[in-house]
């Protein structure tokens, strides 16, 4: 696979994928950008080396072609901001507005396209819409690891149509740091999997418990485990349909000598809000019209002693609903203690993507564990064993 490290791009124009999908406010303003953030390096070199960037991605989930909630344009002052140039815009992604302005792209600038998914034939992988774009430069670069499951046509099927094929540093240091858990841990390797259901996790779960020393289960689908032990658990959010599957996998871990841990406590709710009663009760023991939001107490100094005798350490998904403040307690002592052993004891922890890496950012800890992945559906699938056609295009 060729890297943006070991490629020279003067004089190119290169085509860059990014996942530029952020969060905006009601007044279009980014509230996070963490993936904007991580693709600087890679937009950076290319610059450097005298090459154009001509950046692509998509943002949200358009039903109906071009929106305004979800046009491109709004990144971009803030992009102009970060690299210090003029962002030029093109209105599409393809045609001859888009096809003009690549045209005269010089070196040292950049162009961003509008969203790629106002036209559904991104998502179908489309052959045709894949040539128009690939027709604007003349190297891909891949830095979008959160699509990488995806077989988009930006993501992998591009990929046909140019010689040079290069993977950005966002790329790259995903599936290194993949590689460091799933073949390089050191032990005691702890894996926190949080989350609301059992069903987003089983794939990852059945592949941890081949590698892990401790498998730490929080969020949501506890209390279909619960519900498997025979326990209470009142109006809490929980699959029925997946109590055998909760059953078998108490079982794969003890036969696997894996140490797996669940909630002792949990704090409770008589509604889904941030101002609801709370109360703390027992595993299996909610009382009915109660809903579990968060872990407890008891759980918390477990869960934490566990943790911090960790060398390393893998955490997806958050252990309450970490949004309403009166329900994060648990999902920020988790964060704290990753941090105090990446930090105090050497751990080399890996934060999964999707809510737990927001969980994360949103303590000011981004920069204090070991690395913090942007794709969290991509990583799971990576870490699950499954051909990511992001990745396998590149290696093409």
């Amino acid at each position: 696979m060729q890297t943006v490290a070991n490629f020279n791009f003067s004089g190119k124009k290169a085509l860059v994928r990014v996942d530029f999908n952020v969060p905006l406010n009601e007044r279009y303003e980014i509230t996070d950008d963490t993936r904007i953030k991580a693709t600087i390096p890679t937009i950076q070199k290319i610059l450097k080396d005298g090459g154009s960037v001509i950046l692509m991605s998509h943002l949200g989930r358009p039903k109906d072609g071009p929106t305004e909630k979800y046009s491109l344009k709004h990144l971009v002052t803030p992009l102009s901001i970060v690299f210090g140039i003029k962002v030029k815009f093109a209105t599409d992604c393809i045609g001859e507005e888009a096809a003009q302005l690549a045209s005269e792209l010089q070196p040292g600038e950049i162009l961003l396209l509008e969203n790629l998914r106002f036209y559904k034939e991104e998502e179908k992988g489309d052959e045709e819409f894949a040539k128009k774009l690939a027709s604007l430069g003349n190297v891909w670069v891949n830095d979008a690891f959160g699509t990488a499951h995806r077989a988009h046509a930006s993501t992998a099927v591009m990929g046909k149509f140019l010689s040079d094929r290069v993977s950005g540093y966002v790329m790259q240091a995903e599936i290194d740091n993949a590689k460091k858990i799933l073949e390089f841990a050191d032990r005691p390797f702890t894996a926190i999997m949080g989350g609301s259901k059992i069903s987003d996790k089983i794939l990852i779960i059945e592949q941890l418990l081949d590698k892990v020393d401790n498998l730490i289960i929080g969020g949501g689908m506890t209390y279909t485990f619960s519900l498997a032990e025979g326990g209470k658990i009142g109006k809490s959010i929980s699959e029925p349909d997946k109590v055998d599957l909760a059953k078998s996998l108490l079982e794969k871990a003890k036969a696997k000598g894996v140490n797996l841990y669940m909630p002792l406590d949990n704090v409770v709710a008589d509604d889904f809000s941030n101002s609801a009663n709370r109360q703390i009760v027992d595993r299996g023991e909610i009382p009915d019209g109660w809903e579990g939001l968060d872990i407890g107490p008891k759980t918390i100094d477990l869960f934490t002693k566990i943790v911090s005798e960790s060398k390393t350490i893998l955490w997806n998904g958050p252990m309450g609903v970490f949004e309403f403040p009166n329900f994060a307690k648990g999902t920020n002592a988790i964060a704290d203690a990753v941090v105090k052993a990446t930090e105090e004891n050497g751990a080399f922890s890996l934060i999964g993507g999707g809510d737990s890496a927001s969980a994360i950012n949103n303590a000011g800890y981004g920069d204090r564990v070991s690395y913090v992945s942007t794709g969290g559906g991509a990583l799971l699938e990576y870490m699950e064993g499954k051909v990511l056609p992001g990745v396998a295009a590149l290696e093409a």
